[in-house]
């Protein structure tokens, strides 16, 4: 049986590259993202890469119902799921004194409530997964942040929601390692991403992590047998301090 994916945000930054990389170890694809247009176009692209299906579904995940939708989507063209990639998210800056409630809420939406809407309508998927190839099982891979693992000023809402991510990935390997889904949340620091351009004034572009450094960790998470669990992996960008952004 061909291994899927459902893959969120996947149409640029880390996403697109995990996609990317997917698509070239002959996995079918179901990816998700806003922007309808630019959806097609990467399809296309991953197509050519060598995905031997593809499926988008255009979904603003701050809608309680899209991840519903998402996941129906997945389940009607593929029937089972090997990896629950979970990368979209939103952040901006903003002191606990000062963040608006509006923005506060839409980052929990996307940022929290969306990853376990997924997660929780996935499982039956994963589990199916699992059942399919037992010695590596099905696996959730969540993006979340180093401000998620240590707090830093400026970045309480964007990192509360990382830090209960990462919660959330661990209490699902509790769950359901022994049903062969196992889940990794990834934080790293600063990634040369679009999400980043807000501060490359201060943090140049060639100080950040690469997205290939994500997609590293990402293809070596989905290579390992299902007798092993990593609930959390932090990445640091060189030079910067190890507990920092």
């Amino acid at each position: 049986m061909i291994a899927s994916a459902l893959v969120t945000g996947a149409t640029r930054g880390i996403g697109l590259g995990v996609a990317t990389r997917l698509a070239e170890r002959g996995f079918a694809l179901t990816i998700s993202a806003r922007d309808v247009a630019r959806l097609d176009e990467v399809a296309a692209l991953l197509r050519d890469a060598g995905a031997t299906d593809v499926r988008t579904v255009a979904a603003d995940l701050a809608d309680p119902d899209a991840a519903g939708r998402v996941v129906a989507a997945h389940a009607d063209a593929f029937g089972a799921m090997k990896a629950l990639i979970l990368n979209a998210g939103v952040g901006t800056a903003g002191t606990i004194a000062e963040f608006p409630s509006r923005r506060f809420d839409k980052t929990v939406a996307v940022n929290l409530n969306a990853p376990f809407a997924l997660m929780q309508a996935a499982l039956p998927l994963l589990r199916s997964g699992a059942r399919n190839d037992p010695g590596r099982g099905a696996k959730v891979i969540a993006l979340a942040s180093i401000a998620g693992v240590y707090a830093e000023a400026g970045l309480a809402a964007y990192g509360a929601t990382k830090a209960a991510l990462v919660s959330l990935v661990e209490t699902l390997n509790a769950e359901e390692s022994g049903n062969g889904v196992s889940a990794s949340a990834i934080a790293p620091g600063y990634v040369d991403t679009d999400m980043s351009e807000w501060i490359k004034d201060r943090i140049p572009a060639e100080d950040m992590l690469e997205v290939g450094d994500v997609v590293e960790l990402v293809d070596a998470l989905l290579k390992l047998s299902s007798r092993a669990v990593l609930p959390r992996l932090v990445l640091s960008r060189a030079g910067a301090s190890l507990y920092s952004a």
